[in-house]
């Protein structure tokens, strides 16, 4: 069923001795204030992961081959773009239609939400996906980055090391403890030109396409427990549903929210938000608000919104 709503939100994810988005040097993201951040790519690997473990049909997802040609021989490597189009919907050359890309394209749960850049074979597709994911910075004032050593089973094998004889040592970077605030926007019209190009059974963005996205606002962060990530998970989400028809439209939502820790419990005020919304109920169908009553003292402030428990 097409989606016909507008909807913005914000996703928290709270990150507890780990490392929600490292940057190149194995570092929490940061901007050169020294402000921690995690990217909307950093979102969004975890959903499509969840996805892809649930069945769906994931495009944009790193896939891997042993490579048979005769410099790399028997080597692990990712797949190019044109290898992962090939491995889900068969051969793609320069005489392949368009229609038929984008077809298959939007076929796909990532690009129905995402959208896509897509330039192989002669074509040249950008979809502006109907979600759009902002950076999600981190509000705690006092995280600190700590360096864990980490050491090694094995030596190292390098006859020149000072550690030929014994383990070899790493190190793990974590923040102690962080909450990131994703501002997100869901607008199902950025496909309205996609609907009349004839494309075989796209209707436009779906409330399929959008529940899966939002189960994965609130459960995609936790169910990704890989060993940087052990100790992330969601903790609050808040969505905004427009009327149908609505002229409403509402900036980045997460520089609305107030976040401090008090005690053992981190407090999110949506006061601000409830002040910025007041004059246009009217103009809303309904706002959700998601968060672990376990670790989130929520005050709405006057906001007027349905509250639920993410477990």
């Amino acid at each position: 069923m097409k989606m016909e709503q507008r909807v913005y939100g914000v996703v928290s994810i709270r990150s507890v001795m780990s490392n929600w988005n490292a940057d190149m040097t194995g570092n929490p993201k940061s901007v050169l204030s020294g402000e921690i951040f995690g990217s909307d790519k950093a979102f969004k690997f975890p959903i499509k992961k969840m996805w892809q473990l649930q069945g769906e049909k994931v495009m944009y997802i790193k896939t891997f081959k042993i490579d048979e040609s005769a410099d790399e021989k028997g080597k692990l490597q990712p797949k190019d773009l044109n290898e992962r189009y090939t491995e889900l919907f068969g051969s793609l050359d320069e005489k392949t239609p368009a229609k038929e890309v984008l077809k298959n394209l939007f076929s796909t749960i990532d690009v129905l939400n995402f959208g896509a850049t897509f330039a192989e074979k002669k074509q040249n597709i950008s979809i502006t996906g109907a979600v759009q994911v902002g950076q999600g910075y981190n509000k705690l004032e006092s995280t600190s980055v700590e360096v864990i050593d980490i050491l090694s089973p094995f030596r190292n094998s390098n006859e020149k090391s000072e550690e030929k004889q014994a383990s070899s040592m790493g190190k793990k970077v974590v923040t102690d403890e962080a909450h990131y605030f994703y501002p997100f926007s869901v607008n199902p019209e950025n496909y309205n030109d996609y609907c009349t190009l004839g494309i075989e059974g796209f209707e436009g963005y779906t409330k399929e396409a959008f529940e899966k996205f939002k189960y994965g606002c609130l459960y995609g962060a936790t169910a990704y427990n890989t060993n940087s990530k052990a100790g992330c998970e969601n903790e609050f989400a808040v969505f905004i549903y427009c009327k149908h028809g609505s002229k409403l439209y509402i900036s980045n939502l997460d520089q609305y929210i107030g976040f401090e820790k008090v005690g053992q419990k981190a407090r999110i005020d949506l006061a601000p938000v409830g002040e910025l919304l007041k004059n246009s109920y009217d103009k809303i169908d309904k706002i959700d608000v998601y968060y672990n009553e376990l670790t989130v003292d929520l005050n709405t402030g006057g906001l007027k919104c349905n509250e639920m428990s993410l477990y």
